[in-house]
């Protein structure tokens, strides 16, 4: 009976893997540092309303912090550009709303996949299953390669070969969390000019590769002998 709970919990701990190494990926992004990378790379559009890339690295880190602050929508709204005019518009503060609702909810999974792996990993040591625990770690960091190489290639042939690829799955990630068409926006709103849509496709991709090598590391640095 032992041995029948502890592999079902060792499928518990492959399943949170994921939970785990994306919720490690989408932290890592929520910095300045992503920005700075981001932004200073040769390939990316500058922006034709004119925003440099100083503006850029001026106010896309307040949407950052936003998200990760205990600070409610007004930190945005009372933001304005030099002629006194709003930097977000009444639609995109809705959004950044939604989103730091849905940042909130992904980063408290995070915690708690990281909590649960830990305490589910003190058990196993203490009580001797320590080999189930370790195969459920394996599973989890190879099903998160199997998950990322999905995503890096649809990022890959949205970018080198069919956008359509890409901004198909950026819709359906977008239905998951958001209604209707509120995520939409104008090419002249600052949301735009601030994340185009390369900016998504580096950020996808980047977390794409984080978890591809956190689970790499569990599979192979893990194995049963």
């Amino acid at each position: 009976m032992k041995n029948k709970m502890f592999q079902f919990i060792s499928f518990i701990i492959t399943l949170l893997i994921p939970l785990a190494l994306i919720g490690l990926g989408l932290r890592l992004l929520l910095t300045t540092a992503f920005l700075q990378i981001e932004y200073n790379m040769p390939y990316f559009p500058p922006d034709e309303y004119g925003f440099t890339k100083e503006d850029r690295l001026n106010w896309a880190p307040y949407a950052l912090k936003y998200l990760v602050n205990s600070a409610d929508i007004s930190y945005l709204g009372e933001l304005k550009f030099d002629d006194g005019t709003p930097l977000y518009n009444e639609r995109e503060l809705s959004h950044m709303d939604d989103v730091k609702r849905v940042t909130k909810g992904a980063l408290n999974v995070w915690y708690m996949s990281l909590a649960l792996l830990t305490l589910l990993g003190i058990w196993a040591w203490r009580a001797d299953w320590i080999q189930a625990y370790r195969l459920g770690l394996m599973r989890g960091g190879w099903l998160m390669v199997g998950l990322a190489v999905v995503v890096g290639l649809i990022v890959v042939v949205g970018i080198l070969i069919n956008p359509d690829i890409f901004f198909g799955f950026f819709a359906a990630f977008h239905s998951l969390f958001f209604e209707g068409d509120s995520w939409l926006f104008l090419y002249s709103d600052t949301l735009i000019r601030l994340f185009p849509i390369r900016f998504w496709q580096d950020a996808f991709l980047l977390a794409a590769v984080i978890a591809l090598g956190g689970g790499v590391a569990l599979g192979l640095g893990l194995r049963i002998k």
